[in-house]
This record gives structure tokens, sequence and C-alpha cells, in this order.
């Protein structure tokens, strides 16, 4: 089951709700805030980070404007964004340790906003597996997506 950070972090505006399975290698909260606010979060907590985003995908908007082409009825979500990034101090660390970390860079954190249950935002990103340096950028990622859902 994927982990999930709750209420009981004592962290402002998380829902004591966990956020749908993805897998054991994605770590996420649902916090009860407008979706805007959420993204706005995500991006504000890369950069005074001292990172910058490198790219800043619409994944909701692709999806929607597809759906005719793919024959999707279904609604997915009522918005959906990533974030990427990457830090030249970090991952040369984690990747001078093992070199095919590499695998791992960018780093992406996403936020949405299931269709099925408006008002409740996902915040998340995919967990480095344990090993070598790659611990450090799980302890940022995570600091990134509980600054977000904190409403930064």
């Amino acid at each position: 089951m994927m982990k999930s950070v709750i209420a009981g972090l004592g962290l402002l505006g998380l829902a004591g709700v966990p956020a749908q399975a993805a897998g054991d290698d994605v770590f996420a909260v649902v916090a009860e805030i407008p979706f805007a606010d959420a993204a706005q979060g995500v991006n504000e907590a890369i950069v005074n980070k001292g990172f910058k985003v490198d790219y800043h995908g619409f994944l909701g908007d692709m999806l929607k404007r597809t759906a005719g082409d793919v024959g999707a009825t279904k609604e997915l979500y009522k918005d959906a964004e990533f974030f990427t990034f990457c830090s030249a101090v970090v991952s040369r660390t984690v990747m001078e340790a093992d070199i095919g970390d590499i695998a791992y860079c960018p780093y992406v954190v996403f936020v949405y906003e299931d269709a099925a249950t408006p008002g409740k935002v996902t915040i998340g990103h995919r967990t480095l597996p344990e090993g070598g340096e790659r611990g450090q950028v799980n302890d940022i990622l995570h600091d990134i997506v509980r600054t977000a859902a904190d409403g930064f």
C-alpha cells in the first residue's frame, strides 16, 4: 500500500484520507486545499529549496484533450500537473555512489485532484529505493510534498 502522510503529523490542511494506492514506491499526502494553491505550493517549495523547475507538465489537460482520440469516457482528474527538477550537488553525490542512479533524475513531484473526490488534492512523488545516497533525495522530495500540502 502506498505510504501516506495524514493529519497525525500535525501538518495543517492535510486530510485523514490516504491517497489511492499507486505502489509501494510512491509517497503522497492528501490535502484539503484548492488545487491551484497546491500546485503553486509545489513550485514554490522547489524554488525555495534553491532548485529550478525544469519542466511543469499539465497531464490533466493532455488527458482531457486526447480523451476522444483514445475512446476514453471516464474523467480521471479534475486537474493534474507535475514538476521536474534536479540538483547538481545532490544528483552528483547520488550518482557518484551509484552511476546507475541516473535513472532517477530528474526528480518529479505530482499534484492532482481526483474527479471522483473533488476538494481533496493529492501531492506526492516516487520514492527512490533504499541504498547509497538516495535517502537525501527522498528527504528533499518528502519535504517539498509536506511543505506544499501545508499551504507553503
